[in-house]
């Protein structure tokens, strides 16, 4: 098994030493395009194998995606981070330009690998790195799911005072502002949640995970990596081990909840083929106009994404 990782920030390079701590891959590769920044990365993970006890070889090289070949897995998380006062939608010219490229040089050498994308505007770059890779739905996903859930579980279990361990949740919808978390299918120990915790303090965290991105570039001045590189490994060792782990993932729609064409997450089955099944949750009418709100918002970046790819033609 052979994952690469694009991108050596700090999203990157977690993502790599989780994936090496697990022993998910035999190698993984750190690629960037900053001159030696990627080798001295994978150096330093390699170096606390003895330390860790893990025997996944790290390899970082600059901008030499011939080093990917054969890779089983690519993590596509290139990109400019945000910045105080940015929206994930101003990312979007930069970013898109970043990611298709990284793309045709993933597929070039690696044309069978599944793609998973963290770049920022996540839906909007999934779609673009979908159209440049052309490969099926189920090989091109998003990761941000997993993120958010994982959020809205450690303020629950913060707010309840229990561990975050007991604590199941999915949401659907748009990475950012207008993700729709699901009270109806979160759980704490098998127990609803709206059972244990007031519908203002649940209102509240609600809020806050859709927030809980830009909290964090208020906080620290760029974007989260430890929760979201941890993320992205967690949905390589699915795919990798052929876990059949339920996972909200970003993958295009294609009839499901009514809606065609659009990039948005909802859970799905993960395992060694990429997305082997999407679950199509029965929601009511409150749910799905949250949803549809959200779908909105997506296609609009999707069609700002469109026009500028006419625009340069």
């Amino acid at each position: 098994m052979k994952v690469t990782v694009v991108g050596a920030g700090n999203v990157g390079a977690t993502c790599a030493d989780v994936l090496a701590y697990r022993e998910i891959a035999n190698e993984v590769v750190l690629v960037d395009i900053k001159e030696g920044f990627a080798e001295g990365k994978a150096l330093d993970i390699w170096q606390k194998s003895p330390i860790n006890l893990y025997d996944t070889r790290t390899v970082g090289v600059t901008n030499d995606y011939s080093r990917t070949a054969d890779s089983d897995i690519v993590v596509i998380t290139s990109g400019l981070p945000r910045k105080p006062g940015m929206t994930r939608d101003d990312l979007i010219s930069t970013n898109a330009g970043i990611v298709q490229s990284v793309t045709e040089n993933v597929i070039q050498h690696s044309p069978n690998a599944i793609i998973i994308v963290v770049s920022n505007p996540l839906d909007v770059m999934t779609y673009a790195a979908h159209l440049t890779a052309k490969l099926p739905r189920t090989k091109v996903m998003g990761m941000a799911g997993i993120l958010d859930t994982a959020r809205y579980r450690a303020f629950l279990a913060e707010a309840l005072n229990v561990s975050p361990k007991d604590i199941q949740a999915v949401l659907l919808g748009g990475h950012g502002d207008t993700m729709v978390p699901l009270p109806r299918y979160t759980t704490v120990g098998g127990i609803p949640v709206t059972e244990l915790i007031e519908e203002a303090t649940l209102n509240a965290i609600i809020e806050r995970t859709k927030n809980g991105g830009g909290e964090l570039v208020k906080l620290m001045g760029t974007s989260a990596w430890y929760a979201p590189g941890s993320a992205a490994a967690q949905m390589v060792e699915a795919i990798a081990r052929d876990q059949k782990r339920i996972f909200p993932v970003c993958i295009k729609l294609e009839g499901e909840y009514g809606i065609t064409g659009t990039y948005l997450g909802v859970p799905v089955v993960l395992g060694k083929k990429g997305v082997e099944k999407v679950i199509e949750l029965q929601l009511n009418d409150e749910e799905m106009t949250l949803l549809r709100n959200s779908e909105k918002h997506v296609r609009e970046v999707m069609e700002v994404l469109d026009s500028m790819t006419a625009s340069k033609s």
